[in-house]
C-alpha cells in the first residue's frame, strides 16, 4: 500500500497545524541540529519532495521511507513528530554513514546534509559557487562566514549573505534550484547576533556571476562593478 503523502503546510494552515505546544519535532538526546535542519526542508516547502519519493541511483529506500513516513507525513499532518522517529533515522544514519555518533552527539547541520544527500540518496550538489575566479565548488548548503558588524544589531537574512559572499569574494555560477543557508553560529556560550529576521525573500541578482545588472548612474547595462 502507498504511504499518503501530504503537501507542505501553507499560510494560515501552517500556522493552524504548527503554532502552540507539543507543535513541531520533538527534541532529544542532541537532535536540535537535525530537528531544525528537517523542519526548514520540509514544513512548508515542497522544493526538495524529490528527496522523498524519487529512486536516486545510490538511494537507501529504507532511510527514504524513514524520512518520509515517519517524519516529514506527521509533521504536515498533524504539525508533530515524535523524538523516537528522528532517533529511528539517526540510528539508520549511522549505521551508513562514518560516523558513530549520529544517536548520541551534537552536529554541524552541513555533515547531516551531506551524509544524507551525497552518500545516502546521491543527488547532485544544489549549488555551485565561485571564489576570486578559482575553480567552481559544488555544495549541498551554504555557511554564512563573516567578522562582527557593529551596524548589524538584528539584521536580515538577504543582509547576512550579501555580507558574507562580499567578504569571501563569492559568487553564484547559476541559479539555484534550491539556496539552503546555515545562519552564523558559536555555540552555546557566544552568539554573534541575538537574533536574525528571516527575509521572505531573497534577491541574489547581486550574488550571481556574469549576471547583467543595472548601472546605478546611468541606468545602461553595468560593465563595472565596485565592491
Amino acid at each position: 500500500q502507498a504511504p499518503d503523502s501530504f503537501p507542505p503546510l501553507r499560510d494560515e494552515a501552517a500556522v493552524h497545524v504548527l503554532q502552540g505546544r507539543m507543535k513541531g519535532i520533538q527534541g532529544h538526546c542532541n537532535s536540535c541540529y537535525m530537528d531544525a535542519a528537517l523542519f526548514s526542508l520540509f514544513s512548508c516547502t515542497s522544493v526538495l519532495d524529490s528527496m522523498l519519493f524519487k529512486p536516486f541511483p545510490l538511494c537507501d529506500r529504507n532511510i527514504q521511507s524513514i524520512l518520509r513516513d515517519e517524519i516529514v507525513s506527521p509533521l504536515r499532518k498533524t504539525g508533530f513528530v515524535r523524538a523516537s522517529s528522528v532517533m529511528h533515522l539517526r540510528e539508520q544514519l549511522t549505521e551508513k554513514g562514518q560516523c558513530s555518533s549520529f544517536t548520541n552527539a551534537e552536529k554541524d547541520p552541513e555533515e547531516f546534509l551531506n551524509l544524507i544527500m551525497h552518500q545516502i540518496l546521491g543527488i547532485e550538489p544544489l549549488l555551485k559557487l565561485q571564489s576570486g575566479g578559482q575553480k567552481e565548488q559544488d555544495c549541498y548548503c551554504y555557511q554564512i562566514f563573516m567578522d562582527k558588524q557593529e551596524d548589524l544589531v538584528v539584521p536580515d537574512v538577504q543582509q547576512l549573505v550579501e555580507h558574507s559572499f562580499l567578504s569571501s569574494d563569492l559568487k553564484l555560477v547559476e541559479i539555484p534550484s534550491c539556496f539552503i543557508i546555515q545562519m552564523p553560529r558559536f555555540g552555546k556560550d557566544y552568539k554573534m547576533f541575538s537574533k536574525i529576521t528571516p527575509s521572505l525573500e531573497l534577491d541574489i541578482t547581486d550574488l550571481l556571476l556574469d549576471s547583467p545588472r543595472e548601472c546605478c548612474v546611468c541606468g545602461d547595462v553595468a560593465t563595472l562593478e565596485c565592491s
